[in-house]
């Protein structure tokens, strides 16, 4: 598709208002343009195949698996596609797991317009954007060769067992949760055991409450 002579950008986000409202901010840049949004894996994928765009942006938190599967998935299939994350949920968390799954940036939706047209600018131009605090974390490690101290032990959390976390704090049961992973409820039971035993909690009433608790602090901002 063309769009004579503009680089063309595909939203992957679940909230229409935040996507409009990404489109018209990446629009008013004279050699950008959004080529189409998807809110969900299986649209994202669709229109990666039919629009072609020159790059992607993507929300952590999709309506039926995690942006972070989506870059995973996407990055093996079409190896060079540049993606940068723009999400609500906290960098020391989600920006390396990002970054690790193929993503070339992570940005919070928090930031300033300037600052987001700058981190698209980047990672179009084949550079890696990240706030310094991460990128300084990412070089010591790989100075070090060694794994910092956890911040918290959420970190210690696979990025499947974090998915499934976020999803009891929300509120989902076993049940919906298997659903939307696609999962048998015996699997998402074995997550939420090794997720129980990483955090050291007791019991399924324990880790909702933590779950609970963790995500109402980890989305200070409801879109």
């Amino acid at each position: 598709m063309s769009f004579k002579g503009k680089r063309s950008i595909l939203i992957v986000d679940d909230h229409p208002i935040f996507r409009h409202g990404l489109a018209q901010l990446i629009n008013q840049e004279d050699d950008l343009v959004v080529c189409g949004e998807a809110e969900d894996y299986h649209s994202a994928w669709k229109a990666v195949k039919e629009l072609s765009p020159d790059m992607l942006i993507v929300d952590i938190t999709l309506k039926n698996m995690s942006g972070i599967d989506l870059i995973r998935e996407i990055n093996k299939n079409y190896k060079g596609l540049p993606m940068l994350v723009i999400s609500m949920h906290e960098e020391s968390l989600y920006a390396e797991r990002s970054l690790r799954a193929g993503a070339r940036g992570y940005i919070m939706k928090q930031e300033a317009s300037e600052s987001i047209v700058y981190a698209i600018r980047e990672v179009l131009g084949g550079k890696i954007y990240a706030s310094k605090n991460v990128m300084d974390t990412l070089l010591t490690r790989f100075i070090d060769g060694t794994q910092d101290s956890l911040d918290s032990p959420v970190q210690s959390l696979t990025d499947r067992e974090l998915e499934v976390f976020q999803m009891i704090g929300d509120g989902l049961s076993i049940s919906d949760i298997g659903t939307r992973l696609n999962l048998s409820v015996k699997t998402i039971g074995t997550y939420r055991e090794r997720i129980k035993e990483k955090l050291q909690l007791k019991n399924a009433t324990e880790l909702l409450r933590y779950a609970m608790n963790w995500v109402q602090d980890d989305r200070p901002q409801k879109e």
